[in-house]
């Protein structure tokens, strides 16, 4: 079983990330909205939804979101939290609607899950499909080269009275986080793997995938890229009319 599998699904996983800024995630979403020239009635495709955190901002601005995802448990949360939004449970690496929505997005690293960049590819494929001629798609992943440079080899957080203690290194071209629970007496452990991205991979998938590549910006105010400074690598392409 892939660690996300066993991972995404669990009140750990929700404890430990559920402190992420709402708003973060609006301006992401207000960043978004505006570069790619969206409007009310638009249809949107959030793939990798989570729990809907952005799924719910785009509802906001009058789209019509459809959130996908792997993990059962973030899809029931969402659908309880967001009951706004059409939430299903999906493999982001098969098209999910074919030339149906108008946007679609991939936001917080949710790809590089596996060893397998054709993983990768497929996934990005699948969204290309799913676009219609001339719809455009945000894909935002972490750059590797900063997350390197900046590692914090371990910490420890308490949440909700669970405390973690996350251990990270670097195997190769994969950031490695080994996270430790301890509640109440019982421990449990997982492990997060994540692709340590780089500009050129990124290009490349959106190019392999037949779209065209707009900018590479970091997130989510859309300045320029720069790979010594960017924490985040986000490109924005569209689909030829």
């Amino acid at each position: 079983m892939a660690w996300y599998t066993d991972w995404f699904g669990t009140r750990y996983y929700k404890l430990l990330y559920g402190h992420r800024d709402e708003d973060d995630a609006r301006a992401w979403v207000n960043t978004i909205v505006q570069k790619a020239g969206l409007k009310k009635g638009d249809e949107m495709l959030d793939m990798g939804c989570g729990r809907g955190r952005h799924a719910l901002r785009f509802a906001e601005h009058g789209l019509r979101v459809t959130g996908i995802d792997i993990s059962e448990g973030s899809v029931a949360d969402a659908r309880v939290e967001v009951p706004e939004v059409s939430f299903h449970v999906h493999d982001m690496r098969e098209v999910f609607a074919k030339e149906r929505f108008d946007a679609v997005v991939c936001l917080f690293t949710s790809l590089g899950y596996s060893n397998d960049r054709n993983d990768d590819q497929r996934a990005v494929n699948a969204a290309a499909g799913a676009l219609k001629p001339g719809g455009r798609f945000v894909l935002d992943l972490l750059n590797g080269a900063i997350v390197r440079k900046d590692l914090i080899q371990e910490d420890c957080q308490m949440e909700g009275g669970v405390r973690f203690t996350l251990q990270r290194r670097v195997e190769g071209d994969t950031i490695v986080k080994d996270i430790h629970v301890d509640d109440k007496g019982a421990s449990h452990r997982f492990t997060e793997r994540v692709h340590a991205w780089t500009a050129e991979e990124v290009c490349a998938l959106i190019e392999r995938a037949g779209l065209q590549l707009d900018a590479l910006t970091n997130g989510p105010e859309p300045t320029t890229f720069d790979p010594l400074t960017a924490e985040r690598i986000v490109a924005w392409a569209h689909k030829p009319a």
